[in-house]
């Protein structure tokens, strides 16, 4: 019996995903765990492996498609024994026609279609081009007004379509020309039209990131909790940490970022209350710290995860993000790369945004925003003097976590980050 290969859900979220690469041709043989096709989801592109042996007999969904249902079929497995001639009656897929009577009778009748498609198509394309007004003898088709207006702002009428009757240019056609910036008054300007929008298609990430993010905003009931932090000593360990590096090898320095996964992770292992998800008959509690980490990737945004972060010391922390990030970058990465996790941290802060409220990532309770450092007059050491300030905003889901715990959290980790040698430990 032919066996339907279905599109695979390889993410909680996906609904639908596009099939990038097919590995395999048709009449190709099949083993399990054979990379067989490259879909596309909605955080990465990876690869879909056979379950079943036998002769890929017919692709369904060819390379390229976009908006392929989860679940649907993309391909058709013959086993031993069978030929193409069973796919019809199994899977339903139509046999082409051998007959060459009967193809040179379809492609007439194609050419024919096709000859008729394009000419509606000119049709519609000469149809739908803006009209210029229509001229009565020689002049263009406008109002003394219209006219008057045009010539005292070099708008070039007959560029323009009329909406008075029978397409007569008419003032409000010249106002709204100039409110869009068209003429300038100076001899010589030709005012040029343009279409005020252009349609982006939307990419399957940018759909999910739409959806999952209105359901967040919409069903989870968000409150937000923001301190300042002073980064003096954090910064001079980075500079000092960062001074003995190899040069040849700049992989092994950190980054601010770095630092404030290890005091996140830290201390959201000191506040167990905080790590937690909710499950609507229940509260589930996580036992492990896996800290999310927001990172801008071209078509989007992805949250990879390091894991048990608590437990990791910061050059670890370090060399697991670089590594992360680029695989974010280049769509590789794994499905337990970036599914699950107990909070985000999502930093702006080399866009010198000084403070902003993040949307919790479902089905997360918490999200960390970080802003950039910046300088401002305060007290050091009983001295007035400039101190290096951060902000940190915790938005939390008030369903799991109450306003008291968030607190303890977001001050243990304004505390760590004023004291980095603790991060050391």
């Amino acid at each position: 019996m032919p066996i339907k290969i279905l599109m695979p859900a390889l993410s909680p979220t996906m609904t639908e995903g596009n099939l990038s690469k097919w590995n395999k041709k048709e009449g190709d043989q099949i083993s399990a765990g054979d990379v067989i096709a490259e879909i596309e989801t909605d955080k990465a592109t990876m690869e879909v492996e056979a379950v079943d042996e036998g002769v890929l007999g017919k692709i369904v969904v060819t390379a390229g498609a976009k908006g392929v249902k989860v679940g649907s079929p993309i391909a058709v497995l013959l086993e031993d024994g069978e030929d193409e001639s069973s796919i019809k009656d199994e899977v339903g897929i139509e046999e082409e026609k051998s007959d060459k009577e009967d193809t040179k009778e379809q492609e007439k009748k194609s050419e024919v279609d096709t000859e008729e498609s394009v000419q509606k198509e000119a049709t519609k394309a000469v149809a739908a081009q803006p009209q210029a007004a229509p001229a009565v003898g020689g002049r263009v088709n406008a109002s003394p007004l219209a006219k008057k207006l045009g010539q005292q702002n070099n708008v070039a009428l007959d560029a323009l379509q009329g909406t008075g009757p029978k397409g007569r240019i008419v003032k409000e056609d010249v106002l709204k020309m100039i409110g869009r910036g068209g003429g300038t008054g100076m001899s010589g300007h030709v005012t040029r039209i343009t279409p005020e929008t252009s349609e982006i298609p939307l990419s399957t990430m940018r759909g999910i990131i739409a959806t999952r993010l209105s359901e967040s905003k919409k069903n989870i009931p968000h409150f937000y909790l923001s301190v300042d932090c002073n980064v003096d000593k954090l910064l001079e360990m980075r500079r000092e940490i960062n001074g003995t590096a190899d040069p040849k090898n700049p992989e092994f320095k950190i980054s601010v970022n770095d630092l404030v996964i290890k005091a996140v992770a830290k201390a959201l292992s000191a506040v167990p209350e905080a790590n937690t998800m909710w499950n609507e008959a229940s509260i589930i509690q996580h036992n492990n710290v896996d800290v999310s980490v927001a990172v801008a990737i071209a078509d989007g945004l992805v949250t990879p995860i390091v894991r048990n972060a608590d437990q990791k010391d910061i050059f670890s922390i370090s060399k697991e993000m670089k590594a992360l990030a680029a695989k974010a970058n280049n769509g590789t990465l794994a499905p337990d790369e970036f599914q699950g996790g107990s909070v985000t941290i999502s930093n702006l802060g080399m866009y010198g945004i000084k403070q902003f409220n993040a949307i919790i990532n479902p089905p997360q309770s918490s999200i960390f925003s970080v802003g950039a450092a910046r300088q401002e007059v305060g007290v050091k050491g009983g001295d007035i003097a400039l101190v290096s300030l951060m902000n940190i905003t915790i938005s939390c889901d008030h369903r799991v976590v109450d306003g008291a715990v968030a607190a303890i959290f977001v001050n243990a980790v304004k505390d760590l980050i004023e004291n980095p040698s603790r991060l050391l430990i």
